[in-house]
């Protein structure tokens, strides 16, 4: 199987499995989304996916390393997924 998103930078065999759970199956779909929204689908279908996913998505969409996302780009990743959490708990 040629998987596309397994050709992303940071996403592997598990994390494409993911994303196609939550009815992403290419990188357009990915970017249309975004990593925060990305890893919220994965999280809320009951994977257990940790923080780390989330800098892998958005790695992917950077094509860096998830190591390599500067921490101020994380810092701002989990602010936005801390507001969305918020606002669902509202």
């Amino acid at each position: 199987m040629n998987d596309e998103l397994q050709h992303l930078k940071n996403l592997g065999k598990t994390s494409a499995q993911w994303l196609h759970a939550v009815g992403i199956h290419s990188a357009s779909d990915l970017r249309r989304l975004g990593a925060v929204d990305a890893y919220r689908a994965v999280r809320t279908r009951g994977f257990r996916a940790s923080k780390v996913l989330l800098y892998a998505i958005e790695g992917a969409l950077m094509d860096v390393h998830w190591n390599d996302i500067p921490v101020e780009r994380k810092e701002a990743l989990n602010r936005q997924l801390d507001a969305l959490s918020a606002r669902q708990k509202n």
